[in-house]
C-alpha cells in the first residue's frame, strides 16, 4: 500500500478545501511568514537526507551532469506545460472564482502550484524512496507542508487547488510501481546516495520558497535517474582503480 502517497493527496486535498473555506481569514504576513518556515522545513529534510551518502563525488557528478542534461533538454519548460494542460483540464470543472485575480494571473498560478505538487524533486524522490523500501517518511513530512501549502494558494485560487490532488496521487503511484522493479537492482551504498541527491534537490526547493536563490529544480530531476548508476559505477569500476 502506498501510505506516503495516499497521505500526501489526501494532504493537498484538505488543504486546498480548509484554504479555500477559511483564505479570508488569512492576512498577507502570515501567509508570507508562513512560506519562509516551509522552506527552512524543506532544508533540513535535506541536509537530513545528504548526511548518510556513501560515495560524495558520484552524488556530485550526478547533480551536475542531472542538471545539465534538464536544461539541454528544457524539462522545466516541458513540465510547465504538462502543468498547462493540467490547468486547462481542471478550470473546466472549477473555473476561477478568486476575487481580485485576472484569469491570466489566476492561470499562471495554477500552472506554479501544479508544478509544485505533482514535479517537485521532494515528491519524486519520496514516491521512488517508498516503493524502493517502504520508507513513507519524506513524503509525511512533505505532506505537513503541503497542506499548509495548499490552504495559503487555495486562499487565493479557491477550491481549484484541492483538485490538484488527483493527478499528484497518478504521477506518484506510477512512480511507486517503478521504483518497485528498481529496487531488486540496487546495493544500500546505491540508495543512500540516491536519497543524498534526493536532499540535494529538497534544499535547493528550499531555498527557492525562501526566494533566495530561484534554482532550476525541474531540470534537476534527472539527477535522481542518473545517480545510482553512477554510484555503482563508482563503487565497482573507478574506486578499485583508484586503490
Amino acid at each position: 500500500m502506498p501510505v506516503g502517497i495516499i497521505i500526501n493527496a489526501l494532504s493537498v486535498l484538505l488543504g486546498g478545501v480548509f484554504g479555500a473555506l477559511g483564505g479570508k481569514h488569512m492576512s498577507d504576513n502570515f501567509k508570507t511568514g508562513l512560506n519562509m518556515v516551509f522552506g527552512a522545513c524543506s532544508m533540513t529534510m535535506g541536509i537530513f537526507s545528504i548526511a548518510p551518502m556513501k560515495n560524495m563525488s558520484a552524488v556530485i557528478f550526478a547533480i551536475i551532469l542531472g542538471t545539465a542534461l534538464g536544461l539541454l533538454i528544457h524539462l522545466g519548460d516541458l513540465i510547465n506545460k504538462g502543468a498547462k494542460m493540467m490547468q486547462t483540464f481542471i478550470v473546466k470543472f472549477i473555473p476561477n472564482t478568486s476575487e481580485g485575480m485576472s484569469e491570466k494571473e489566476f492561470d499562471a498560478t495554477l500552472v506554479t502550484v501544479i508544478v509544485l505538487f505533482c514535479a517537485s524533486g521532494t515528491g519524486i524522490y519520496g514516491a521512488l524512496t517508498e516503493g524502493m523500501n517502504g520508507d513513507t517518511s519524506i513524503l509525511i513530512s512533505k505532506s505537513i507542508l503541503d497542506f499548509f501549502t495548499a490552504a495559503i494558494f487555495a486562499a487565493n485560487l479557491g477550491y481549484v487547488v484541492a483538485l490538484i490532488a488527483i493527478p499528484q496521487f497518478i504521477i506518484f503511484f506510477i512512480l511507486f510501481l517503478a521504483a518497485g522493479f528498481i529496487y531488486p537492482l540496487t546495493t544500500p551504498n546505491m540508495i543512500l546516495d540516491f536519497k543524498a541527491a534526493g536532499g540535494v534537490l529538497m534544499l535547493a526547493t528550499g531555498f527557492r520558497m525562501v526566494q533566495v536563490k530561484m534554482f532550476p529544480t525541474a531540470d534537476m530531476i534527472p539527477a535522481m535517474v542518473l545517480v545510482m548508476p553512477l554510484s555503482w559505477l563508482w563503487m565497482t569500476v573507478i574506486m578499485p582503480l583508484l586503490s
